[in-house]
C-alpha cells in the first residue's frame, strides 16, 4: 500500500482503519456493457442490511455471521436493472470470503451512464477500504462537506469557479447556509477527467470549514444563481450574480445583484430590488448567445425565455433585460420589456383558448416515442458543436415514478427554441434529481460525449428513508450523443 493510501485509510473512523484491505470481501458492480463500476447501487441482504457502491462501484463488505457461507443480496440501482427470478427478486447470491473479489454486472436502462459522486463525505470509501488508490485527493472528507445542493459554475481567471447552495457540515445539522464556493481546474491544465469526479478547492474559513461567500448578518439563507461573467466598458472582466434571502421556500426576504470581490474572496451586494422585478436580473442558469446587435446573456429556466446584453452596465440595470412573450399584436413570440415571460403553462392555456396557433408553440414538449406531454421544471441550455444544435438537459416536474426526478434531453435550432420532442436520459424512481446543469466546458469529442449534474436528494421525493452518503449531493453522468436511442429528439 502506498504511503499516500495509508495516510487516506487513517482518515477513516477507526473501526474501518483497524482493518486491512484482505479482511474484506469485495462486490464490484459493473455495467455490463461498459465494464466500468456504477455507483449508487444498493445491495441488501435479507435482514435489510444495506450497502451502497461507491463512486467506482466498489463495496468492501465484512459483516460478521454472514461470511463464508451463501448470501442473497437483493439489487436496487436507478437507471440501471438485474433480471428477475421466478419469485420476483432482484439479486445476486454470493458467498462472501475475506480477501476475495466478486463481479455483479447490472443493465443499464438510463440512456445516460452515472459515473460518480462529486461532493459529499466518503466519495470513494469503499475503494481507500479495499485498497485501492483514489483519484480525488481528498475523498473522505474536505472543508466538513457532508452534502451539497444545486451547482452555478463559470470560467473564471483560468480555471472554474464554482458556486453551490445550502451546504450540510459534519459538526451540526445545520451548516453554511450563506452559499459555498469552489475552484477547480480543466481536465488539459491538472484537472480530473469528470468521468472520474472533480477536485474542489473548497474556500474556507480560518477554521478550515467552507467559507460564507456572501456573508451579511440578516436572518435567512443566501442563495447565488445566475451566476456570469461580463466586460465593462474597459475590458475589465466582472463575475456577477443574483443574490436572494429566504427565511424558508415560501418567503424571500430580499433579492438583488452581488459581485465578486477579488480582494476579499467572498460576493458583495450591490444592488437590493423590490419585489416589483421579478425577472429583470440574472437567474437560474446563464448561457452567453451572439446574436442581433451584439452578444447577450439569456437565462434558462430550463427555457431561455429572458436575456440582458453582455455588458457590465446593462447587467445592473433592471430596464435593459427583455422577456420572450407572447404577442397577440404581433401573432407571434417577441421580446420586449413590458411583461415577463410567457410560461410552459401559459402557453398551453393560450393554445387551448384559441388565442395561440398551436404552430407557433415553443414550449409544448412531449414524450419523442409516446407522445406524452412533459412539464419541464428546471435545467440549462448549451450549444453543441456535435449536433449543431441547442441542446437541452432538463427535469421534469411531476414524472411517472418521481417528483423532480425524470431528466429529458432536447434540441433546438435556436435558443428560444421551438423545444418539442424529449427523450428521457436518467430515472431516479421515488427520488428526486433537481437542477440538472451541463457544463459545456468537459464536452469531449466534438461535444459528442457530453456531462451533467443534479442534486440527488429525497427532499421533495416523499421517499422517507434518505441513500447514506449520496443523499443531498450532487452526481455526475456522462451523456453519449451518438446514443441511437437519442434520435428520436433530433431537430432537422
Amino acid at each position: 500500500m502506498s504511503p499516500r493510501l495509508l495516510c487516506l485509510v487513517s482518515m477513516l473512523p477507526c473501526c474501518a482503519a483497524l482493518a486491512a484491505p484482505e479482511d474484506f470481501f469485495a462486490i464490484r458492480v459493473m455495467d455490463e456493457t461498459t465494464g466500468r463500476g456504477v455507483p449508487l447501487v444498493t445491495l441488501k441482504t435479507t435482514n435489510h442490511i444495506a450497502l451502497t457502491t461507491d463512486s467506482a462501484g466498489w463495496i468492501a463488505f465484512h459483516e460478521p455471521g454472514l461470511m463464508n457461507r451463501s448470501v442473497f443480496f437483493s439489487v436496487e440501482a436507478p437507471g440501471y436493472a438485474l433480471p428477475k427470478d421466478g419469485f420476483g427478486y432482484a439479486g445476486v447470491r454470493l458467498t462472501p470470503v475475506a480477501g476475495k473479489t466478486a463481479e455483479v454486472k447490472i443493465l443499464r436502462t438510463n440512456v445516460a451512464q452515472r459515473v460518480c459522486r462529486l461532493t459529499g463525505q466518503g466519495i470513494y470509501r469503499d475503494s481507500i477500504l479495499l485498497g485501492h488508490e483514489p483519484p480525488l485527493p481528498r475523498p473522505n472528507l474536505f472543508a466538513d462537506v457532508m452534502g451539497q445542493d444545486s451547482v452555478q459554475v463559470v470560467p473564471w481567471k483560468g480555471r472554474y469557479f464554482w458556486i453551490f447552495g445550502d451546504t450540510l457540515k459534519d459538526s451540526y445539522p445545520l451548516g453554511n447556509f450563506h452559499s459555498t464556493a469552489a475552484w477547480s481546474d480543466a481536465p488539459d491544465k491538472g484537472g480530473l477527467d469528470p468521468e472520474h469526479g472533480i477536485h474542489f478547492e473548497y474556500v474556507t474559513d480560518d477554521k478550515g470549514s467552507v467559507a460564507k461567500m456572501l456573508p451579511v448578518e440578516d436572518p435567512g439563507v443566501v442563495w447565488l444563481f445566475g451566476m456570469l461573467t461580463v466586460q465593462d466598458t474597459q475590458q475589465k472582466e466582472h463575475l456577477m450574480a443574483h443574490y436572494s434571502r429566504w427565511r424558508d421556500l415560501g418567503r424571500r426576504l430580499e433579492h438583488g445583484l452581488a459581485e465578486y470581490d477579488d480582494t476579499t474572496g467572498r460576493f458583495n451586494r450591490v444592488a437590493v430590488l423590490g419585489d416589483e422585478f421579478q425577472w429583470q436580473h440574472p437567474r437560474h442558469n446563464a448561457v452567453n448567445v451572439k446574436g442581433e446587435g451584439g452578444d447577450w446573456i439569456h437565462f434558462c429556466a430550463p427555457f431561455c425565455q429572458t436575456r440582458v446584453k453582455a455588458d457590465y452596465d446593462a447587467v445592473q440595470n433592471t430596464s435593459a433585460y427583455e422577456a420572450l412573450a407572447w404577442s397577440q399584436e404581433h401573432g407571434d413570440y417577441v421580446w420586449q420589456s413590458a411583461t415577463g415571460p410567457t410560461t410552459q403553462k401559459e402557453e398551453e392555456d393560450l393554445i387551448k383558448q384559441g388565442k395561440m396557433p398551436a404552430a407557433k408553440a415553443r414550449m409544448q414538449v412531449v414524450d419523442a416515442h409516446t407522445g406524452k406531454t412533459v412539464r419541464l421544471h428546471a435545467g440549462s441550455v448549451h450549444w453543441n458543436q456535435h449536433r449543431k444544435r441547442w441542446v437541452m438537459i432538463a427535469v421534469q416536474e411531476q414524472g411517472d415514478v418521481s417528483y423532480l426526478g425524470e431528466v429529458w434531453y432536447l434540441e433546438a435550432k435556436a435558443v428560444e427554441g421551438p423545444w418539442h420532442k424529449a427523450v428521457k436520459i436518467a430515472s431516479h424512481p421515488k427520488y428526486s434529481f433537481y437542477n440538472p446543469s451541463h457544463h459545456a466546458f468537459f464536452d469531449q469529442q466534438g461535444g459528442r460525449i457530453i456531462y451533467f449534474q443534479g442534486t440527488y436528494a429525497e427532499t421533495f421525493s416523499g421517499n422517507p428513508v434518505p441513500t447514506p452518503r449520496y443523499d443531498y449531493n450532487q452526481l455526475m453522468y456522462r451523456l453519449d450523443l451518438g446514443d441511437e436511442r437519442l434520435k428520436a429528439a433530433h431537430e432537422e
